[in-house]
């Protein structure tokens, strides 16, 4: 059922995402992957950037107790190793994943989104869709559950990112979704719709250590 339930959400909204936008993904293995987070293109998680004033909710889906809640994507604060629960955000075992609603406050005009992550295993890629609202759209659903399309509740897709590479999946993952006319678009919210990557065991849910919003100066 849960394997089901994941496939049916990314069917959902699958089309609609503009052709300029770009994603850059980076990956660290081995000695590679410190807890610096640099990588060859994406650029390492930032401190001052807007999802760290954003107001963070999770709208469907169940944190896992040991992770270290939705806090993780926004703190500026990075694990110092590869297994470190505390210092991440991930979904209860056995689960399909969730979806977290950041809220700027007012809309404001987006350069990139970064994401970033680190396991052992198959916590580590990432596999999820991101949308935006700028807040004006009349048929606007905020909290939008699970199993309903976010693209049919007033929300633009804007990416959608799968790093997953098969086998011996372990390490550190850097995305970067950015466009090639310097601006993603003004929003006010974004939604991030965050699947687990593997059902072979109840351990897919990815360890996210950081979001990252930059705003276009």
């Amino acid at each position: 059922m849960k394997r089901l339930l994941a496939a049916l959400l990314l069917a959902l909204g699958s089309g609609g995402m503009a052709a300029a936008v770009q994603i850059t993904v980076d990956r660290n293995r081995g000695e590679a992957a410190t807890p610096a987070f640099q990588f060859e293109r994406v650029p390492p998680p930032a401190k001052d950037d807007a999802a760290a004033q954003a107001d963070v909710v999770l709208v469907a889906g169940t944190m896992d107790a040991n992770s270290g809640g939705l806090v993780a994507l926004q703190d500026g604060l990075l694990p110092s190793n590869k297994d470190q629960p505390q210092s991440n955000l991930f979904f209860r075992a056995g689960t399909w994943g969730g979806r977290v609603r950041f809220d700027f406050g007012k809309p404001i005009d987006i350069a990139a989104i970064d994401s970033y992550s680190w396991h052992p295993g198959s916590r580590a890629p990432q596999l999820y869709k991101v949308y935006g609202s700028d807040g004006s759209e009349p048929n606007l659903n905020l909290t939008p559950a699970s199993r309903l399309d976010p693209a049919q509740n007033g929300w633009k897709l804007i990416a959608f990112v799968d790093t997953r590479a098969g086998s011996e999946e372990g390490g550190q993952y850097g995305v970067r979704i950015h466009d090639a006319s310097g601006t993603l678009g003004r929003y006010r919210y974004l939604l991030f719709d965050f699947f687990d990557t593997e059902g072979d065991d109840n351990w897919g849910n990815t360890f996210y250590s950081e979001v990252d919003v930059l705003e276009r100066t």
